[in-house]
This record gives C-alpha cells, sequence and structure tokens, in this order.
C-alpha cells in the first residue's frame, strides 16, 4: 500500500476551523495552520514525519505575534524571536532542544537593555554594558 498524500482539515465542536494542512497516513507532513476556537490563528508551520520542522509563527488569540523561530527534529533549535502585546521584540535567544542555550538579547521599545549567556536553560552571565559584551565575546558566537 502506497503512502498517500492528502489534506486534512479538523474543526471545533463551534464548527470554527482547528486545524489544517497536509497527511500522510497517519502523520502530519508539509504546512500546517492551527487556530483558536474564536478562528483567529494560533500557529503555523512545517511538520515532518509528525514533528515541526523547519519555521514557526505562533500568534496570540488577538491575532498578534507572540514568537517565531527554527525547530530541528520536533524541538525549538536556533534563534527564537519573542514578542511584547505590542508586537515589538521583548526579546531574542538561541535556543537548543526547547531550553535557552547560547545568547539571550532583551529589549524594551526596539532598543537593546541587556545580553544574557544561557547553557542548558540556565543563565550564567548577564551584561547591561554593551561595550563590555562586545569586548568579551566573539560576533562569530552569535551565528
Amino acid at each position: 500500500m502506497s503512502a498517500q498524500n492528502k489534506y486534512k482539515k479538523t474543526y471545533y465542536n463551534n464548527g470554527q476551523l482547528k486545524e489544517e494542512g497536509w497527511q500522510n497516513n497517519t502523520q502530519k507532513n508539509g504546512y500546517w495552520k492551527f487556530y483558536y476556537s474564536n478562528g483567529k490563528k494560533q500557529k503555523e508551520g512545517r511538520f515532518k514525519n509528525n514533528k515541526p520542522t523547519k519555521y514557526w509563527y505562533f500568534y496570540r488569540d488577538d491575532s498578534s505575534i507572540k514568537e517565531e523561530g527554527h525547530f530541528l527534529n520536533g524541538k525549538k533549535n536556533s534563534w527564537w524571536l519573542f514578542y511584547n502585546k505590542a508586537g515589538e521584540i521583548n526579546h531574542k535567544c538561541q535556543l537548543k532542544n526547547n531550553q535557552k542555550n547560547g545568547f539571550c538579547f532583551r529589549y524594551r521599545q526596539d532598543k537593546l537593555i541587556k545580553a544574557e549567556k544561557y547553557r542548558k536553560g540556565k543563565k550564567i552571565k548577564e551584561w547591561t554594558n554593551l561595550k563590555a559584551f562586545k569586548k568579551e565575546n566573539k560576533m562569530s558566537d552569535l551565528y
């Protein structure tokens, strides 16, 4: 029996679309969109073998962007952007296996106010002076 891609939609009890995307047998593969019960988009991104992969977007139930970033093997990895309710970047962080691992930059009103360094989810260093941050770190560490 050959695998077959089908476009699948499921709905909430109130009739609103809950999710839609490509499915291969029982596994999500390809692009999917998920919705809140009020009809607003909740998240969207790609699946491979039922695991989130590549770039994803997450939204609040008022449609404002909440966060966006990369998945690898079903886990958050690489750079992620996190937004406040006004739609401004609150912080951006390097993640590995769903936890902060690397640098995090904190913003207030689009202005960089603090840099932090994490290892396996635990903060190990913080800088409020960006000159000191640049002096202690290679910019190549940010990629």
